[in-house]
């Protein structure tokens, strides 16, 4: 459980530099697809974190 938490951790970075992701030549057009596809990974995968702590926490109960 602890290394899917991390792994989750690593994909969220992973989506913020997609995120940051400077407009080089021959990328420039794709600027807006890494924006939403970062936001994206973002957002899952903290919600997956969210589940896998209230699950944690439940199951302790």
């Amino acid at each position: 459980m602890k290394d899917l938490a991390i792994l989750f951790l690593v994909s969220i970075l992973a989506g913020y530099a997609l995120v940051h992701l400077p407009a080089v030549s021959f990328l420039a057009g794709l600027t807006p697809f890494f924006d939403i596809v970062g936001a994206l990974a973002m957002l899952v995968f903290a919600l997956a974190i969210l589940y896998l702590g209230v699950k944690a926490l439940f199951k302790k109960m």
